[in-house]
């Protein structure tokens, strides 16, 4: 912690924001954007190790765990729910945990960042074990309930990850497997939904799709697993049996994927009754 620098309450680059024209406003803060993909370039490393972790831990029987506050637990929770409907698993493999729970996801709870043991009595609501593994989400990485819910896992001997926008931090004190990402300061003195935010959205993508990819959720570059909530991906998965099978006409298609209710098990029951 003895290098530890707040980045992302530093000073912003531009002055007097509040007289920007329309278009200065938004070629600025675009110009702050592009810096995003390119600070994360920098922990392509660290995402692998933790990407690596996690799918261990899933192919073992385990569950992923995020826990946040603010925006980066909003973040958690859009990248939790996108799982089961996008690689058809279950909803309790990957797990999203907010600072003062479902309410807090529309209105902001008062304090609920702060308590440094709520988190790990979250964790315990849903039976955590050694079989699991936890990321922490924080842009500051001072969050209280995060570094909190990671130093008690540690204790219980339960594998950490973390994703801050600060080096240094507490919070990658108590991880095992720590991604920092450097932004520098936000285009609103910190404003940490912007910049920051947008990092951690792409490190999520970047985890859970390469993670699933690993549990060979995903065949060749489509997703065969997917859950057919609407026409537009019964479309899609109709397409898909007809590139990978000898069915080459719409409603036979449509038919043997409402049938077995995915693309890869209608594509496997072809296979199996050759």
């Amino acid at each position: 912690m003895s290098n530890y620098k707040k980045t992302t309450e530093a000073d912003s680059l531009y002055n007097d924001i509040d007289k920007m024209s329309t278009i200065e406003l938004l070629k600025n803060i675009n110009t702050e954007d592009q810096k995003v993909a390119l600070a994360i370039e920098k922990s392509i490393d660290s995402i692998e190790r933790l990407v690596d972790a996690i799918a261990l831990k899933l192919i073992n029987g385990g569950r992923l765990f995020y826990i946040g506050a603010g925006t980066s637990g909003r973040l958690a929770v859009v990248d939790a729910s996108e799982c089961p409907p996008s690689y058809g698993v279950t909803e309790d493999l990957v797990i999203a945990i907010i600072a003062g729970g479902q309410q807090a996801m529309f209105h902001a709870v008062e304090n609920a960042e702060d308590n440094l043991n709520q988190a790990w009595l979250d964790l315990m609501s849903y039976q955590i074990s050694e079989q699991d593994i936890v990321i922490g989400i924080a842009a500051s990485g001072t969050t209280p309930y995060v570094i909190g819910g990671l130093q008690k896992c540690q204790e219980n001997n339960i594998i950490t990850g973390s994703i801050s926008c600060n080096y240094n931090s507490l919070l990658s004190d108590s991880a095992n497997y720590p991604i920092e990402v450097d932004l520098g300061p936000e285009f609103i003195t910190g404003s940490t939904r912007m910049k920051s935010g947008t990092a951690q959205k792409l490190i999520l993508n970047m985890i859970s799709t390469s993670v699933m990819v690993k549990l060979g959720r995903i065949e060749g570059n489509k997703m065969v697993n997917m859950q057919l909530t609407n026409k537009k991906l019964i479309a899609r998965g109709v397409q898909m049996i007809i590139e990978q099978s000898d069915i080459k006409d719409y409603k036979s298609a449509e038919a043997l994927l409402k049938k077995y209710g995915s693309v890869k098990k209608a594509v496997e029951s072809l296979i199996i009754t050759k």
